[in-house]
């Protein structure tokens, strides 16, 4: 644990990197605002890992760290954020760092930066996940590519600002790692052969949605050039008052008041991640607080925010969304029938619908669905697809020039479950063989797989993803709904889901879990 003192004083004296080592000859070094790091050369790219970019006090807004005086080896991921997943490992406080992949760190070469933001919802994951790897996207595309950690979960969304007034940031600290992180990378990357005036931003789930939530902080303002979300949206922000709740049940679980927290070993405070939500029961939920200091109105509530309309924006979701989270053993799919969909399907459409009526209107329009196909068909556009409808509508309608696509390429790995929630990192990083991929390694992969990357790499570039390897791809509309199919062969489809768009239209959309 980083002690409360040291944390409270600003870490005034905090290091870049624990060690440091002699020169090395042949290997990348390069002077940045916070000192002197030294990479290594992988693949015919310059790659630099565990940069620190900032300190994180306990539930405040993080900060510049001082600049080392030594030459600091950047060869190694610093720690991810601490969660109650196994996966990812070593874990710390101590998180707030950033890792570049760059065809040549050289000052003046101006490529385009593409920065992502990870996954995991707001309470897990980390960017060491070998999927996000951005070797291959950095030298297929000629293009800087960045990542970083963050603060998660309690860490870096509990909000603390009512119950007591020394943690005003508390509920949006994760957010600010990021733009702290964004204004390191604006300031410097341009030393490792990256273009400040063309910053990308890309994120899958809950960094789509963190990314969304950013185009709304007057804090990331003038950080970013484009955007490009991935079965991440946030329409809506928790409120402070559901917030304020949450953040009683997680100190009830603990048995603790806010001040007990800055003394309490980090691994104690995941404890209390077990506590019941207090506004929806289940897990407790962490995001975005609509705090009116950091956060002072939705993200694309009532309409897409003002201050990023000028901001070019990719949308995407996967077709099978929903096979993602609900293995075949789940309990929501063994002995699924049609005597118990509808009790099965209403939590996971997280609407307040009718869910025999929606059974019937799908079981109507498509007699051939068993009830396992309609189970994950209405989750998938009632649940994960919706937030992208209203995000992309709301940006059309504001004239904001916005694209969007669905993966339809099914996993040949994992074939029953179609194009599910996380496919697209593996096929847009060109990481198919990574641990954990299910996109498959054969032609057909590396076609789609390019197709994207393309796609990405021209859209940092230029604030177009339209290239030569795909049919033309329209700015989204509300009178034809464009989105790009990405298959064999890539295509454009108007409204591919307008029935179950429609459908779904008839109940308000409220952002799930806030």
């Amino acid at each position: 644990m980083i002690s409360r003192r040291a944390l409270l004083a600003g870490a005034a004296g905090a290091t870049l990197l624990p060690s440091t080592i002699r020169a090395a000859p042949n290997r990348p070094t390069v002077t940045t605002s916070l000192g002197r790091f030294r990479g290594s050369s992988e693949g015919g790219l310059h790659v630099f890992r565990g940069i620190r970019y900032g300190v994180a006090p306990r539930f405040q807004a993080p900060h510049v760290p001082r600049a080392s005086r030594e030459t600091i080896e950047a060869v190694a991921f610093g720690p991810s954020a601490p969660q109650r997943s196994e996966r990812y490992r070593p874990q710390s406080e101590d998180c707030l760092f950033l890792n570049i992949w760059t065809p040549d760190a050289r000052q003046g070469a101006k490529r385009p930066v593409m920065v992502y933001i990870h996954g995991g919802a707001y309470s897990n994951g980390s960017v060491v996940d070998p999927l996000n790897d951005g070797r291959h996207l950095a030298a297929r595309g000629e293009v800087v590519v960045v990542t970083l950690n963050h603060r998660l979960n309690a860490f870096g969304y509990l909000y603390l600002a009512r119950l007591d007034p020394r943690f005003p940031d508390s509920g949006n600290a994760g957010q600010l790692d990021q733009i702290l992180a964004l204004k390191w990378i604006r300031a410097n990357v341009g030393r490792f052969g990256g273009d400040p005036d063309r910053i990308m931003l890309f994120g899958q789930s809950g960094g789509g949605a963190k990314i969304a939530t950013m185009m709304g902080m007057p804090a990331a303002r003038g950080l970013f050039h484009g955007a490009a979300t991935m079965s991440g949206q946030q329409v809506t922000a928790s409120g402070p008052l559901n917030a304020t709740a949450r953040a009683k049940a997680f100190l009830d679980a603990l048995k603790a008041t806010p001040g007990d927290l800055l003394d309490m070993p980090w691994q104690r405070l995941l404890d209390g991640l077990a506590a019941v939500d207090a506004v929806l029961g289940g897990g407790v939920y962490f995001g975005p607080v609509l705090d009116m200091k950091w956060l002072t109105r939705h993200p694309f509530w009532p309409d897409a925010n003002p201050q990023s309309n000028s901001i070019p924006m990719i949308l995407g979701n996967t077709k099978d969304e929903t096979r993602g989270f609900f293995g075949p053993d789940h309990p929501k799919v063994v002995g699924l029938n049609w005597n118990n969909i509808a009790e099965r399907l209403a939590p996971e459409l997280r609407i307040d619908i009718h869910p025999e009526w929606v059974v019937s209107q799908y079981r109507a329009r498509f007699p051939e669905l068993n009830p396992e196909q309609l189970f994950f068909r209405a989750t998938t556009a009632g649940r994960s697809w919706r937030g992208q409808v209203e995000e992309a509508d709301a940006r059309a309608r504001s004239g904001a020039p916005t694209w969007v696509y669905q993966l339809d390429f099914q996993s040949p790995v994992e074939p029953w479950r179609g194009a599910p929630h996380t496919l697209d990192i593996p096929l847009v990083f060109g990481t198919l063989d990574a641990e954990g991929s299910i996109a498959g390694t054969g032609p057909a992969s590396r076609r789609v797989s390019g197709s994207m990357m393309d796609a990405f790499v021209s859209f940092a570039r230029s604030g177009d993803p339209n290239h030569r390897g795909i049919a033309a791809w329209p700015v989204h509309s509300l009178a034809n709904r464009e989105t790009m199919i990405f298959d064999e062969p890539p295509h454009v489809m108007n409204d591919p889901r307008r029935w179950e768009r429609e459908l779904f239209a008839r109940v308000p959309y409220v952002q799930p879990g806030t």
